[in-house]
């Protein structure tokens, strides 16, 4: 057994040194067969495509996808880097998305390359690249996130094709409305004589609002000798939400997302609730289930809670043991004292208070009291309460990758607008839940922050107090995957309607 861990100490050793700062993976070539079996048996390797192999932690699970999907970006532009240089660059479509700050992983990841051979690369877990044999678009940039070459946010909208207004109208709108002035867009219509995509560009910009630019459009090409037609390839107005003097796409995504979704939430949900109106009455009503209510989301998050330790907590009878591991027992404490200021925050919407002002009032509050005891416990920092997160976070077996940190401070100012203008307390309930949990504004605790965020808007209707079972957690985060990958908040939707009723 020591000659065994000794050989792979060796070949750990061989496998740091060979690596660069930030690199994901290896290639074939770079460690010997030797080392690379050694590794790859003990779990710290895994082969992803031919030639390539991910490192990967030992402890996770066969099947568990959080290792490849947090890997999946530095994966592919380390892989693409290797093989062409900065010779490629993503597909048109593929770089609108991610200039419209969406990086949800790909199940095909489309790259123009001279090099390139059109075939598919397999990858991990149904995912795969595929080379596309092609002129490389001299309107390349590296992007500061994914490290991928991809078009100009300009050149993806000029060759993007006219489908992706229609499957993708968001993203589009969301990259028009970043468009400062018209001259990046002109110089490649000029050079590449796009008369066809100067008209759809136009009509595109006039819809979002900006007549202004489309004119400039039309009318720099009009003199440059082009016949241009003007045509409009969304297929609806541009809600007036979107924002064009605002500069950060996920701020208006939320916006239009919003917009999208609420009205099939309306269509799916059941009827008003037939709860007493009193305010004693609500509030006694969410106190009755307040343990079953703990022991539930704080299952959902994996801590080894029991109704006994909830309810020995909450009476105050539980002491705090600095020899013992606190911190499934700091949680629930910590349970505790949020909900009371929860309780607070919806007892001023019953009384008038604005739903939405509310909770942007309030919801710091209850984060930092969420977590305060495992600070006194020195379980967490204390600097981890300052704040909303400054560091890349993910989601367990999700692809979907939440924004970057300096962009969570341009979204929640926006969730929370939105909150506070729609007048359906369940849309509130729905959407609310859903967007905090799509920003993850927190390195931890979004989970039960979207519960109670969830509960206080469905208070603020009349409704009663959910719970979402902890038997019932497969089912829910993936309803939460497909609203957060697809777009499709129905599951969601259903699933909480369902608990409601």
């Amino acid at each position: 057994m020591k000659e065994r861990n000794k050989k792979l100490a060796e070949s750990l050793e061989v496998l740091h040194h060979l690596l660069a700062e930030g690199d994901v993976a290896i290639h074939l070539s770079r460690i010997s067969k030797t080392h690379r079996e050694r590794l790859v048996h003990a779990g710290f390797l895994t082969k992803v495509t031919k030639y390539w192999f991910l490192l990967t932690d030992p402890s996770i699970r066969q099947g568990d996808t959080t290792s490849w999907y947090i890997s999946y970006w530095p994966f592919c532009a380390q892989y693409l880097s290797d093989k062409f240089g900065k010779n490629y660059c993503l597909s048109a479509e593929q770089s609108l998305l991610i200039h419209a700050g969406d990086r949800t992983v790909s199940n095909q990841l489309i790259i123009r390359s001279p090099k390139g051979t059109n075939k598919t690369i397999p990858l991990l877990y149904d995912t795969s690249m595929y080379i596309l044999k092609s002129p490389l678009n001299p309107t390349v940039e590296k992007h500061i996130e994914t490290g991928l070459q991809i078009m100009t946010k300009e050149a993806a909208l000029v060759y993007s094709s006219p489908v992706v207004y229609k499957q993708n109208a968001t993203e589009v709108r969301v990259v028009l409305a970043s468009i400062q002035d018209t001259s990046a867009l002109l110089k490649i219509l000029l050079e590449g004589g796009h008369s066809a995509k100067a008209g759809r560009l136009a009509g595109a910009l006039r819809n979002i609002g900006q007549s202004k630019m489309a004119d400039e459009i039309v009318g720099t090409m009009t003199i440059a000798g082009y016949k241009i037609r003007e045509t409009d390839p969304f297929l609806t107005a541009t809600p007036k939400e979107l924002n064009i003097l605002e500069r950060s796409p996920y701020a208006n995504r939320i916006r239009l997302r919003w917009l999208e979704m609420r009205n099939p939430i309306l269509d799916l949900f059941p009827n008003k609730p037939k709860t007493s109106n009193k305010l004693e009455d609500h509030i006694a009503a969410i106190k009755e289930i307040y343990v079953m209510d703990a022991y539930h989301s704080l299952s959902i998050e994996k801590y080894a809670v029991t109704k006994e330790l909830i309810e020995r907590v909450k009476s105050g009878q539980w002491v705090f043991d600095k020899n013992k591991d606190q911190r499934d027992a700091m949680a629930a404490r910590g349970y505790w004292d949020a909900s009371q200021l929860v309780l607070a925050t919806i007892t001023d919407i019953l009384k008038g208070k604005n739903a939405g002002l509310a909770f942007g009032d309030d919801f710091g509050t209850w984060y930092r009291a969420l977590f305060a005891p495992s600070v006194t416990a020195g379980i967490i920092k204390a600097s981890d309460l300052a704040g909303f997160r400054n560091t890349q976070v993910y989601i367990s077996n999700s692809m979907h990758t939440p924004m970057n940190s300096r962009a969570v401070r341009d979204a929640m100012p926006a969730l929370i607008e939105m909150l506070t203008q729609e007048p359906d307390a369940i849309v509130r309930a729905i959407l609310g839940h859903f967007f905090f949990v799509y920003i993850h504004p927190y390195v931890d605790g979004n989970g039960r922050m979207a519960r109670f965020l969830m509960n206080t808007m469905l208070a603020s209707g009349g409704y009663s107090w959910v719970i979402i079972p902890v038997e019932q957690r497969t089912r829910y985060m993936n309803a939460l995957e497909e609203a957060s990958v697809k777009g499709n908040l129905i599951p969601f939707t259903r699933f909480i309607a369902e608990l409601v009723e």
